[in-house]
């Protein structure tokens, strides 16, 4: 009990001096009073420089994009649909919905307006919740891209799969000519808001690593509106990570902004009144592709990874702009998380490695544990477009990593055998220990084919080669023969950590390719039986998504005040 009281104490103390710091800081601030989310309205130009230039992009098209590759996010359930959906009531459901799960499920996912010879737009999806009952929608969000893509009635924007040999140098080439002659308007960012989704502040955000947040507003009726940019009253002057991390104990949030130019990553807090800290650059010798990072109770962890920006690379040798290079050792700073700058950062070196996704991190005495999932060959062609029936070559595992900071030693342990992505744990325990981990399985496509949980406390069976229950396979609740799943988010049955952690329900999109239906599940977290708890069914297809994420009916209201 004195133990627990020191600790509450000086908890405690550390956070006033924090708030203290707050103060300060917001008072040395002397840029604009707050002035919210951004309304965005772009100006592009339909004048002769536009023409001109499509001119020149239907030459390049012509003689020198390798169109006979087949691109498997245009066709089957990874095809656009051809509309927006307004909400639609009644919906059938099977079994019955938790009330819980009272509140708006959403996900995002690629779905072009226009054929692209550039950037796809993106769509959020969202199943309404109440009292049993659901309703559907889907809406693009209404990014500066999209809104200029409308105004010419085209696709006019390049994307990360066109940076590839010759073609993709001159893409990039075309694109800033376009915003030079003033035919894009770039003021606003070129991003696609395309990846994942959070709640901060009163806020669900979409995000995108390439660009700032939009900031989206669910309506009473479940329907989404994008109302803006968030730039954190112009504090924010870099992109913004799709997996920034929120603090359920603080409130705060944590997030960075990776680079091609100096610095490559830079690194920030968000307090829980939304507002943004001063930026704190961080060293590293290239320009990488960070996806995701980590934080535990006191820091924050970066992963310098070699995949790396190579622009020479991909015109010599006709490969994607980011090359991994499996020469190098993985690297991983540990950052106090309220650093003012780099001095205190550790670095721990393990072998060759990428990760896109990490589960949760925490502390361990002098240790600093990491849950990921490990990427042995990253291959973005897969994310490119490329059809690949098999996964050749790719192995991405479960992996606890374990970072002493008194010896300065690194260890790594696998968890599982392949291919496990996409993890995630009940975010009530983010930074702080965790016992389960739910991931998705993916089998010979790039397609889910089934949702995995791990117990973290018993010993895995390494010897094996297929994931199957046993060991800490606590359970595997698989879709069964031509359905194909999306990320699976928890939903605790109580907030906060006072229940038991898997005391709580999962919940995620499935579409059968047999009948070309859709539908959300929701299955029991702790037993994972494979008799689900509801299945809700969708008018209509829903193409295969990225992330998603659970606004709760208390978020909901909050946000309504917007």
């Amino acid at each position: 009990m004195v133990i627990c009281s020191l600790t509450s104490s000086r908890q405690c103390s550390q956070r006033r001096k924090r708030e203290r710091e707050v103060a300060k800081e917001k008072q040395r601030y002397s840029g604009d009073e707050e002035v919210g989310i951004v309304a965005v309205e772009p100006r592009p130009n339909k004048g002769v420089a536009s023409k001109v230039m499509d001119c020149v992009e239907k030459l390049i098209v012509k003689f020198m994009h390798r169109c006979s590759t087949p691109n498997h996010y245009f066709t089957g359930n990874f095809a656009p649909l051809p509309h927006e959906t307004p909400p639609t009531t009644d919906l059938l459901v099977k079994g019955f919905v938790p009330d819980c799960l009272n509140g708006e499920f959403v996900s995002v996912g690629p779905n072009p307006k226009f054929e692209p010879v550039a950037g796809h737009h993106f769509m959020i999806h969202g199943l309404r919740i109440k009292n049993g009952k659901a309703t559907y929608v889907s809406r693009y969000v209404r990014t500066s891209k999209l809104k200029q893509e409308e105004h010419f009635g085209a696709a006019k924007f390049m994307k990360i799969g066109d940076l590839n040999g010759p073609f993709g140098l001159v893409m990039v080439i075309l694109q800033l000519l376009r915003q030079k002659l003033k035919v894009l308007d770039a003021l606003h960012g070129t991003g696609t808001a395309n990846t994942a989704l959070v709640y901060h502040h009163g806020k669900l955000l979409a995000l995108q690593e390439a660009d700032k947040p939009y900031v989206l507003k669910v309506l009473e009726d479940g329907d989404i509106q994008t109302l803006g940019m968030l730039d954190y009253d112009k504090r924010l002057e870099h992109s913004f990570t799709a997996h920034p991390k929120v603090d359920p104990f603080t409130g705060e949030m944590f997030t960075f902004g990776y680079s091609l130019t100096p610095p490559y990553i830079t690194y920030r807090v968000i307090s829980k009144d939304g507002f943004m800290h001063d930026p704190v650059p961080i060293t590293i010798s290239d320009p990488i592709m960070m996806h995701d990072f980590a934080i535990t109770e006191n820091y924050a962890i970066f992963m310098d990874h070699p995949l790396i920006f190579k622009p020479k690379e991909m015109v010599k040798e006709k490969k994607s702009a980011f090359t991994f290079d499996a020469t190098k050792r993985a690297r991983f700073g540990l950052l106090p998380r309220y650093a003012k700058d780099e001095m205190q950062i550790r670095w721990f070196e393990l072998p060759n490695c990428f990760i896109f996704h990490n589960a949760n991190a925490w502390e361990e005495e002098d240790e600093v544990v990491l849950i990921t999932s490990r990427a042995q060959h990253p291959d973005l062609d897969m994310f490119n477009g490329i059809v690949k029936e098999k996964l050749k070559n790719f192995s991405n595992e479960l992996y606890e990593m374990r970072f002493n900071m008194k010896t300065g030693l690194a260890l790594q342990k696998k968890l599982s055998a392949s291919v496990v992505e996409l993890p995630r744990v009940n975010e009530s325990y983010t930074g702080r220990r965790t016992r389960y981990v739910y991931g998705t399985i993916l089998e010979g496509v790039v397609k889910v084919t089934g949702i995995i949980k791990f117990d973290l406390h018993a010993e895995p069976e390494t010897e094996k080669t297929k994931l199957e229950v046993g060991g800490n396979v606590q359970g595997i609740y698989d879709l069964g023969p031509g359905r194909f799943g999306s990320e699976a988010i928890f939903v605790p049955r109580v907030p906060g950590i006072t229940s038991e952690e898997d005391d709580g329900f999962l919940i995620f999109f499935v579409h059968d390719e047999n009948d070309g239906k859709s539908s959300v599940h929701v299955i029991d977290a702790k037993t994972m039986s494979t008799d689900p708890v509801a299945v809700v069914e969708i008018p209509h297809r829903v193409p295969y998504g990225f992330h998603a994420f659970f606004v709760t009916e208390e978020q909901l209201q909050e946000q309504g005040k917007l």
